[in-house]
C-alpha cells in the first residue's frame, strides 16, 4: 500500500451491518477511525469487541468509541451509516464533530437526505456516498458478511475530481472493501433507489423472494411492470439510470430461482421497523409532484403503511 501523506480523522455513525463493516475494515487497516454510539451498542462493543463475520472467517477489533456528549473535536470525513429514519437523530449527534471541512459521506436509503444534510450543514459538506453490500446484525451484536460483494462508491455531487476527494480515495484504497471514486455518484444514488423501491417493493408486497415471485403465476409481469414503473418516476424526478444498470437490475430482479430479498422484507419478517417512508413513501410523493401514474407503487405504500402502524401499536 502507498504511504499516505495526511492521515484522516474518520467518524463512523452507527455501528450495524454497514457501519460496522466498513469502519471495521477501515479499521483494519489502520486507519484513524472512530465509532459514534448510543450506550448500549457501546458497552456491547467494549465487553465484546467489534466482530465481523466474514466468508473467509471472522476477525474482531477493539475499536474506538464516542457518544455524542464526548465527540472530541472536528472530523475530515463522516461515514453516516444510520436507518433513514434515524437521520434526523443522527445529525443531532454528529453536529459538534463537523467543521467547515468535515466531509459527510451518507449511505443511507433513498434521496431525502440529501436536501437535510446540505441544509443542516450546507452544500459542501455533501459527498455523494453509495454501498453495496449484503450484511445483517445477530442477536449477538455480529456482523455477518452474507456474500462477498462490498463496494463502496464516492465522489463530488457535481462529479468533479477536487483535492478533498481525492485524499478521501487514498484513505479508502487498501482498507479490505472495492472502493471507488465515482465520477457519476449523482447518478449511481438514483440508480440504488431504483433497485432498492424495485426490491423492495417486489418482495414485500408479494412476500417471497424473487425466486419465489418468478416461480408464482404472472410474477414475472408484475415484477417487470413494477420496475419499470419505478424507472418512470425516476426518469421524471431525477437522473435517468444509465442503461447497462437497466438491464443488469432488470435482470437481476426476474432470475428464476433466486434467494434474493431486500433488507426491507428482512426487517419485515423480522417485525423491525422498515425504511417504506424514505424508499416508496418519498418516491411516491415525487411521482405525484411529476404527474406519473404509480398504482403498484401506491399498492406497496399501502401494504407497509398497515404493517408499520400495526408494528408501531404493537411495541
Amino acid at each position: 500500500m502507498p504511504l499516505m501523506e495526511m492521515v484522516m480523522r474518520i467518524l463512523v455513525v452507527g455501528a450495524g451491518s454497514t457501519g460496522g463493516y466498513f469502519g471495521g475494515r477501515l479499521a483494519q487497516a489502520g486507519r484513524d477511525v472512530t465509532f459514534l454510539v448510543r450506550s448500549r451498542r457501546a458497552e456491547q462493543l467494549t465487553t465484546q469487541g467489534l466482530r465481523i463475520v466474514t466468508p473467509d472467517g471472522e476477525f474482531v477489533l477493539q475499536p474506538k468509541l464516542a457518544t455524542a456528549q464526548s465527540l472530541n473535536g472536528t472530523y475530515d470525513a463522516v461515514l453516516l451509516a444510520v436507518k433513514a429514519y434515524a437521520l434526523e437523530s443522527a445529525l443531532n449527534d454528529v453536529a459538534s464533530g463537523v467543521g467547515p471541512r468535515t466531509m459527510i459521506l451518507p449511505v443511507l436509503n433513498g434521496m431525502s437526505h440529501v436536501d437535510i444534510i446540505k441544509s443542516r450543514f450546507g452544500e459542501r459538506s455533501l459527498v455523494g456516498c453509495v454501498c453495496k453490500i449484503a450484511a445483517t446484525l445477530d442477536e449477538q451484536g455480529r456482523i455477518h458478511q452474507l456474500s462477498r460483494m462490498h463496494d463502496l462508491a464516492y465522489g463530488e455531487m457535481d462529479g468533479g475530481r477536487s483535492a478533498r476527494v481525492v485524499d478521501l480515495d487514498d484513505q479508502m484504497q487498501g482498507a479490505g472493501f472495492d472502493a471507488r471514486l465515482s465520477p457519476h455518484i449523482d447518478r449511481e444514488m438514483w440508480e440504488k433507489w431504483v433497485l432498492l423501491a424495485s426490491l423492495g417493493g417486489i418482495t414485500c408486497l408479494a412476500r417471497g423472494n424473487i425466486g419465489q415471485v418468478q416461480a408464482a403465476t404472472g410474477g414475472n409481469a408484475f415484477a417487470r411492470a413494477l420496475i419499470d414503473e419505478v424507472v418512470s418516476v425516476v426518469n421524471a424526478v431525477g437522473t435517468k439510470p444509465s442503461e447497462p444498470f437497466l438491464a443488469s437490475a432488470r435482470s437481476m430482479l426476474t432470475k428464476e430461482g433466486s434467494p434474493q430479498t431486500s433488507s426491507m422484507f428482512r426487517d419485515l419478517q423480522q417485525g423491525n421497523r422498515v425504511e417504506a417512508e424514505q424508499i416508496i413513501g418519498d418516491l411516491l410523493m415525487r411521482a405525484k409532484s411529476a404527474g406519473v401514474s404509480t398504482p403498484l407503487l401506491t399498492a406497496v405504500n399501502v401494504n407497509l403503511s398497515i404493517y408499520q402502524h400495526s408494528h408501531a401499536s404493537a411495541v
